[in-house]
């Protein structure tokens, strides 16, 4: 049986740990806090009971699903016949060197070593592991059994079948991959949203509009759009013969901004302060975790819509 351990039980392991039960692969949850592995098992259930009550439960009843979660007691336990690795551990490389290191030397030699690290590259911390060509980037976007978006992101050393059969699994679980041809900082997600944060913050510290407006530009304006296509199909249809007329007609607006906004700006510990007030106005901080719970729900009602929509 081809057997999935996750290992690292936050935010992301837990959400991992629901894609690939749900895919019908028997999942072996480990983490160095045994609470934080009930946290896994008791978040499975509650989302997948979610998912039921949207229409998103498939085929089989919570139980079952449930029933391919196995908590290991232990790294090595965890690993026994695993054949993929998702590491979902925190993002600090000191932890994510040392951490790899026993599953280099724990895991069978086939098996894949995958990070969900947003951030770090494999290469900073599996250049020094014997089978370190089993390694690399599977970036999730969160919560990643709602977005089905990963980023597969080899290091220099990672055998291009590692690659294959990462992006064959991904499939396999209904995740929707995309493959960069080598490492670069930030990926591919992250740099696109580090134009927009960029831009949004400066519109805010420049006085030009509320933290609330920016957030309504998008949800009510491109998120719209871009909840079902991308910006170079958007820019396709936004003109009557194509991408080229497009470019023709607006390429020189677009070259305007691009200078405009070629001044990187910190976020100062001010601005933070001013866009935390603003937010917090309008969710209080003991508020944020239902709010989560409500984005979750809204996530899946989205997701069930798009997909009878476009099938």
């Amino acid at each position: 049986m081809f057997r999935i351990a996750v290992v690292g039980c936050g935010v992301v392991g837990s959400s991992w740990s629901l894609v690939f039960a749900r895919a019908g692969f028997e999942v072996s949850v480990y983490d160095a806090s045994p609470a934080a592995v009930q946290s896994t098992l008791t978040f499975v259930r509650a989302a997948l009971e979610d998912l039921a009550a949207q229409g998103l439960g498939g085929d089989e009843d919570v139980q079952t699903v449930c029933a391919r979660l196995k908590p290991a007691h232990s790294l090595e336990a965890a690993l026994e016949g695993a054949s993929y690795v998702q590491e979902s551990a925190p993002e600090r490389v000191e932890i994510k060197r040392e951490l790899y290191v026993r599953l280099d030397a724990i895991a069978s030699p086939e098996t894949i070593l995958a990070s969900s690290t947003s951030g770090l590259p494999a290469s900073s911390f599996t250049d020094h592991l014997p089978n370190r060509a089993r390694c690399l980037v599977v970036h999730p976007i969160n919560p990643p059994h709602l977005v089905p978006l990963v980023e597969l992101v080899p290091a220099p050393w990672t055998d291009a079948a590692v690659v294959e059969r990462a992006a064959a699994l991904m499939e396999r679980v209904g995740q929707a991959p995309i493959r960069l041809a080598r490492e670069i900082n930030g990926f591919v997600v992250n740099r696109l949203q580090s134009a927009l944060l960029g831009e949004a913050f400066r519109l805010v510290e420049d006085g030009i509009c509320s933290a609330a407006d920016v957030d309504k530009a998008i949800s009510d304006g491109l998120g719209l759009r871009w909840f079902f296509m991308g910006p170079f199909e958007t820019i396709d249809l936004n003109a009557p013969n194509g991408i080229a007329e497009y470019c023709k007609n607006l390429g020189p607006m677009y070259y305007g901004l691009a200078r405009e906004q070629a001044d990187p700006r910190e976020w100062s510990a001010e601005l933070v302060q001013s866009i935390e007030r603003q937010r917090r106005e309008r969710t209080q901080a003991s508020g944020l975790a239902a709010r989560r719970a409500w984005r979750d729900r809204c996530l899946a009602a989205f997701v069930a819509a798009k997909r009878r929509v476009l099938g």
